[in-house]
């Protein structure tokens, strides 16, 4: 049977349990193997990844392996490989449910896990042991689930940075969650030897000194080549396990829209955007749209990050990795959070690594610029955006001149009085370039030729828009497309055989909008 003729199975969308995706006939993702390799491999581990990526469905993995559950993985790569003769006390903690308003439930739900853990394991409560004394409840819930049953626990934490995120945007409870988070955790290493596995995986990477000082034997397996698919589906996974959904979709489209994920090993594509897209066979911002953090936006804005380096951003690992409710970078977020990946990584001085991050395909980079314009002064405006598309579509170019006027003209002045982003020179270009992405056309940052660096390239319908930017006192000089044409820009994409538009646009500080605006077309080769 080949792949095109196998049946359709169910999707299964928000599905996170194993047995119910086994036994109900839903499609499954084998990444059992890469399971029994993590646990071959070693003891104490830390991953982090976005949300909706397949962390809980790799939770409940590895809690029915080391129950020696077999018959879930009948045909599957662990099947032949785990000892099912050996099942382990497994103690799996979630906090999902976050911790309430100013956090003041985080106690009760730490309280709640273990005493659910208890119930499944068959423990009796701990004798002498107040349960305000987490740590102490906790330690107790390990080592009597060892001794019950004669194995050594497996402590699975999913989502263990929640109760932090739900309230970054006020550090002092976000610093009271660490901290109780960080005695929880901490107990972890005391109880080393009644520990087969540790498991612990969530959102954001937070800096071992503030959360994991008392667990320095965690190993943090974010960025280790071997696991970068470990969550989330492959080109080959959608090639063939989800074969009888490709028909009537554009696979290459597929690729754009929602591939691109890395950690420096295998790429992959988001779970949740790949199975919405399958059930709705429409394309969409389907993982965007589930909860992009509008302290996210505001933290852009207030930085006054420069929206076109997001393409193309650089930056070192301990930015990646310098996260703290306390001391939190918008490289590490962005990062983090799944709106920026790594494209490249390299060693320019000895001991020191190179990341250059960048969206991970159209949906991150449309859906996001989307949302910053308007933190950019600039109202929502789909008319707008169809005209542009158009004029774009037509090559008519003294219509974008106008199309751009009244874009810039729509920014009210109390905007600029009251905005950490008012005198931003880059202000202009961010506005300009998000308008583009927003669209989800083929944009292009800083794109690199032999003669020096386009500010913004963008392909769309047979033609080529090359764009150069100035920021001028009051008038405008030219210097804009003279540039262009000096260092010979439009030569890099000569072969392609389509129109090549060349773009000089100068804002003025004082106008606060185009003070010049030239150009010239050069035919197709």
């Amino acid at each position: 049977m080949t792949p095109l003729s196998l049946p359709r199975l169910k999707l299964p969308l928000g599905v996170q349990n194993l047995r119910e995706i086994r036994e109900g006939g839903h499609y499954y993702v084998d990444k059992s193997g890469m399971a029994v390799d993590l646990v071959e491999a070693g003891k104490y581990y830390f991953l982090s990844r976005p949300r909706r990526f397949g962390k809980s469905l790799l939770v409940d993995t590895l809690k029915e392996l080391f129950e020696g559950n077999q018959a879930l993985f009948t045909g599957l790569a662990a099947e032949s490989r785990w000892d099912w003769s050996k099942p382990h006390p497994v103690i799996r903690i979630s906090f999902s449910s976050g911790s309430g308003p100013q956090g003041r439930l985080l106690a009760q739900r730490i309280r709640e896990n273990l005493r659910v853990n208890r119930v499944a394991l068959g423990l009796p409560l701990p004798a002498g042991l107040p349960e305000e004394d987490l740590a102490g409840n906790f330690a107790d819930l390990i080592r009597q689930a060892h001794q019950s049953r004669g194995e050594r626990a497996v402590v699975l934490v999913d989502e263990y940075d929640k109760p932090m995120l739900d309230h970054l945007t006020d550090p002092a409870v976000a610093q009271t969650q660490r901290d109780m988070l960080s005695e929880l955790y901490g107990t972890l290493k005391d109880c080393d030897e009644h520990l087969r596995f540790v498991f612990l995986t969530g959102v954001s990477k937070f800096s071992k000194v503030s959360l994991f000082s008392g667990l320095n034997n965690l190993t943090d397996i974010t960025l280790d080549a071997r696991w970068s698919a470990l969550c989330g589906y492959t080109d080959e996974d959608i090639d063939t396990v989800f074969a009888p959904e490709l028909p009537g979709l554009d696979r290459d489209e597929i690729r754009r829209w929602y591939n691109g994920y890395n950690w420096l090993g295998t790429g992959v594509y988001n779970p949740y955007d790949v199975l919405n897209l399958f059930q709705k066979r429409v394309f969409g911002a389907y993982w965007f749209e589930t909860g992009t953090p509008s302290f996210l936006v505001r933290l852009l804005a207030e930085r006054k990050v420069f929206l076109p380096r997001l393409q193309a951003l650089h930056t070192s690992l301990a930015l990646l990795s310098s996260f703290d409710v306390d001391r939190i970078t918008p490289e590490a977020l962005l990062f983090q959070a799944g709106y920026l990946t790594i494209h490249d990584v390299r060693q320019p001085v000895l001991g020191k690594w190179m990341y250059t991050l960048g969206y991970p395909n159209r949906e991150v980079e449309a859906s996001l610029n989307e949302v910053l314009l308007p933190e950019y002064g600039v109202p929502g405006d789909a008319e707008a955006q169809e005209r542009l598309t158009l004029i774009l579509q037509r090559g008519v170019l003294d219509e974008l001149e106008t199309l751009i006027r009244s874009l810039f003209a729509s920014i009210p002045a109390d905007w600029y009085r009251s905005n950490p982003l008012a005198g931003f020179e880059g202000h202009y270009a961010s506005v300009f370039y998000s308008h583009f992405a927003a669209l989800g056309l083929d944009v292009r940052v800083e794109d690199a030729t032999s003669h020096g660096r386009i500010d913004m390239a963008v392909l769309y319908a047979g033609r080529v828009f090359l764009f150069e930017f100035k920021v001028v006192d009051r008038q405008a000089t030219g210097a804009a497309l003279q540039q262009i044409k000096a260092r010979g820009y439009a030569d890099k994409y000569r072969a392609r055989g389509e129109p090549i538009h060349l773009v000089g646009i100068e804002f003025g500080r004082v106008e606060r909008n185009v003070v010049g605006f030239e150009v010239e077309t050069v035919a197709a080769a």
